[in-house]
């Protein structure tokens, strides 16, 4: 019995020295990093938050880790990349603006050059000096000089498109001012796209092929996905698109009342909360012909099939990094750059002329597919922002709210978090779950973001106190925030470029405002603001900017350019021919 006894104790001590050994070497174990960017995704758009898209892969990553419901970023793509690669404001990177949104004089300031600057150090760099590969698929948007490209900040591998946006299936171009062949790289070079390119696919094939190529070795890994789903020109292949050719045809108010109530169920909002209104200037549902019902709600489809088409290839990259033993040690995080996109460039006379040219088509019975140009519209995309008010380009919590998700390795399985979070919070995040020490001091100063691994680990309910200030400028667009209150101004041309406040604790729509209610505290948080753009040089755009003129002005003077040769050919040759006359006779 006495042996018996002995035995087992042997068996038991080794069982427990194994497994001291196995957790002692998980947690010693750097994980790897998939952050994974949307583009546009508005804060539901995922099933997970209520949105109407099937995106099962999303989902079970939510389902294995946090969803955040108070996540904000910039209203636009280049200051969010910026901000997220480097946990820096945007002001501090170099890319507080769209460089196509961005005037000739106010690019001549510093700080405004519209490509990353060599102040700041991406979380690539960062993880790279510490052991890590480092693969980037998709788009990037912060320059493609000899300084800017991801070969040179940071990243071992690259497949990047350097551009606002661009087709999804060819390399050609969605607006006027762009080059006519979007620049697309790898590894630092220009490559053409393959014939049967479709971007969601291509970038995550692409991002696995790096990682087969990598030697094998025991090192960690960071990969960044910027995909172009949801960007301008939706599109997305057929047989996904005929799944949701219903789901949209009651119109745009059903959707945002639609999300609203989810966000009530999910917790994203109060159930007393108002709801955020349409803006007075879109258009009514009601007022449509069935034609154009039967159009607007298919452009819906589209947008919210290439949403499923991403997930799917999301999917294809989790079965390959299961395949190869990296996928129980691997932290993702997914999250959008901005919020809906609203532009309904394609309805714009000049760009349907332009669109002809580029071979674009906008048939419905091929909306979304190899060739169309497609879009949402500022209804479709204020339905999107479900509770919230205005969308992409705009300060409104609609353009600035989107989804963040963590999911992995010592991450709490199921849980929603609804604490205030910013896009400058990930970089730090990701070097402390990499267990490296968060940098004091870099060029420019501090980060800016904060490190949210205590709030993952339920060690505090927030990392914002009540007196932390958040500014937040792009192209004008302006807000501050300060606890539950914040400060906002919206431009033109569906803002008033008028000051408000709000208390998005019980008001998260933005409905109404407090300035001559609390006529104090809205005085100190334009004083809060006033210090933001002191300490971070942001440049005044001026009450009569407006981002999509600047476009304009950019379009009309290139087409200027481009038609002035003929203008004086065609005036020499009659000038040549009167004279020629007038010397003959």
């Amino acid at each position: 019995m006495k042996k018996h006894k002995s035995l087992s104790y042997l068996i038991i001590s080794i069982f427990l020295l194994f497994a001291k050994s196995a957790f002692s070497q998980t947690e010693s174990t750097p994980p790897n990093f998939v952050l994974i960017l949307v583009d546009d995704a508005a804060l539901q758009d995922f099933g997970c938050y209520g949105g109407e898209a099937s995106t099962p892969h999303i989902d079970a990553l939510a389902g294995r880790g946090i969803m955040f419901t108070n996540h904000h970023a910039s209203p636009m793509c280049a200051p969010s990349r910026a901000m997220l690669l480097t946990g820096h404001d945007s002001h501090q990177t170099g890319v507080p603006n769209l460089p196509i949104f961005t005037p000739p004089q106010i690019a001549a300031y510093e700080g405004y050059e519209g490509i990353l600057n060599n102040k700041v150090f991406t979380i690539a760099t960062r993880l790279k000096n510490h052991g890590y590969h480092t693969y980037t698929s998709g788009k990037w948007h912060l320059g493609h000089t000899q300084n800017t490209l991801p070969t040179k900040r940071g990243f071992d591998r690259s497949y990047i498109l350097d551009a606002s946006g661009a087709d999804n299936y060819e390399q050609r171009p969605y607006l006027p001012t762009q080059e006519a062949k979007p620049p697309w790289y790898k590894d630092g070079k220009t490559v053409d796209l393959p014939e049967d390119f479709y971007s969601s696919r291509n970038l995550v094939d692409e991002m696995i092929q790096f990682m087969k190529e990598t030697p094998k070795d025991d090192k960690p890994f960071f990969s960044y996905l910027a995909f172009q789903a949801i960007h301008i020109p939706v599109q997305a292949p057929r047989e996904i698109t005929k799944k949701y050719i219903s789901t949209y045809e009651k119109g745009w108010a059903a959707i945002k009342k639609r999300r609203y109530e989810n966000a009530k169920k999910i917790g994203i909002i109060s159930p007393s909360a108002p709801l955020g209104e349409m803006l007075p200037t879109l258009e009514n549902w009601e007022d449509l012909t069935e034609e154009d019902k039967k159009y607007k709600a298919k452009a819906m489809a589209v947008n919210a099939a290439m949403l499923e088409s991403m997930d799917t290839h999301i999917g294809r990259y989790i079965t390959y990094l299961k395949s190869v033993g990296k996928y129980q040690n691997t932290m993702f995080v997914i999250t959008s750059d901005n919020g809906p996109e609203a532009s309904a460039v394609g309805d714009v006379a000049a760009m349907k002329i332009w669109l002809k040219t580029q071979g674009y088509h906008q048939d419905y019975e091929r909306l979304g597919e190899q060739g169309s140009f497609n879009y949402i519209g500022p209804e479709f995309a204020s339905a999107a922002a479900g509770p919230s008010s205005y969308f992409k380009f705009y300060a409104g919590e609609g353009g600035l709210r989107v989804p963040l998700i963590f999911s992995g390795p010592q991450i709490p399985k199921g849980d929603t978090l609804h604490s205030f979070t910013w896009i400058t919070d990930i970089t730090p995040t990701i070097l402390s779950l990499a267990g490296i020490d968060i940098p004091k001091i870099a060029p420019v100063g501090p980060m800016t973001g904060k490190n949210l691994t205590p709030l993952l680990r339920k060690e505090v309910q927030q990392v914002y106190e009540t007196d932390d200030i958040i500014g937040m400028e792009a192209a004008g667009q302006c807000a501050l925030y300060k606890g539950d209150l914040k400060l906002v101004r919206n431009g033109k041309p569906y803002g008033d470029g008028i000051w408000r406040m709000y208390n998005l604790n019980n008001d998260p729509g933005e409905t109404i405002d407090l300035k001559e209610s609390e006529p104090s505290i809205f005085a100190s948080m334009i004083k809060h603001y006033d210090d933001y753009t002191t300490e971070n040089n942001v440049v005044e755009m001026g009450i009569n900017y407006q981002p999509l003129l600047e476009i304009q002005n950019k379009y009309r003077a290139m087409l200027g350019k481009t038609i002035r040769p003929w203008f004086l050919l065609i005036f020499g040759l009659i000038f040549g021919f009167l004279f020629w006359k007038k010397m003959k006779s």
